[in-house]
């Protein structure tokens, strides 16, 4: 974790203090701001490797920022929240926050969990060499090395973890994983969100493939979801 760039948007300078001290212990790179404003043009000025964002900021929201953000970096987001309603991190996982923390948080609770999110984020078929190039279901295909989906010839790029969890349903073609197993196969035991994270992506890829006019993964009420590819 040593020399990462991590950008702290958070108007509270106690918050600030706190993580500015135990970040430098680690030799992390902290760039800090108190708008929500001005961490978009942070961000795109810095290129952070993480970004941790709270929700109530002058300026612009930590979800108004995040949705900013996702425009133009596929970069991780913490958000910061002081309110305990589900409704807040749900939100934050639909407009592409990768995790949530409620304060008060203690920093070795956010270095883990950063730790987390950059392990979650490697790719598990770049370390596979035996493993497939492709998987090809006529014109559905999805190129494991590019990490795209080609759909009649379109391509489709996904975010990491939504391109993860399409590729663990196609590889097991009608077989239906429940919430359970699919957040410990694909976001690891040290994930520290609950099952709706895997409603929330199961989401995000069907809005993805709307506009194409394919529905590959399927809803088995009251168990989980499973991959098919309708016959042409």
């Amino acid at each position: 974790m040593e020399h990462i760039k991590v950008l702290l948007a958070d108007d509270d300078p106690n918050v600030r203090e706190i993580i500015r001290l135990y970040f430098s212990n680690q030799k992390m790179n902290l760039i800090e701001t108190d708008r929500g404003d001005h961490a978009v043009d942070l961000a795109k000025k810095h290129s952070p490797d993480l970004i941790i964002l709270d929700i109530m900021m002058p300026g612009m929201d930590g979800f108004d920022v995040c949705r900013e953000i996702r425009k133009f970096s596929d970069v991780p987001i913490i958000m910061l929240t002081a309110k305990e309603e589900e409704i807040d991190r749900v939100l934050g996982l639909e407009i592409g926050a990768d995790d949530y923390m409620t304060k008060p948080f203690s920093p070795r609770e956010l270095l883990a969990r950063m730790k987390a999110i950059f392990r979650r984020l490697q790719p598990k078929d770049a370390q596979d060499e035996n493993a497939a190039q492709t998987l090809n279901f006529g014109n559905f295909v999805i190129d494991m090395l590019k990490r795209v989906v080609i759909i009649d010839g379109e391509s489709l790029l996904l975010r990491p973890k939504e391109f993860d969890l399409l590729v663990h349903l196609a590889k097991s073609p009608g077989t239906v994983f429940t919430r359970e197993q699919l957040l410990e196969q694909i976001w690891g035991y040290d994930f520290f969100g609950d099952i709706r994270t895997v409603d929330v992506h199961i989401k995000k890829i069907r809005q993805r493939l709307n506009p194409l006019d394919y529905q590959v993964i399927h809803t088995m009420w009251g168990v989980g979801y499973k991959f098919e590819v309708a016959a042409s």
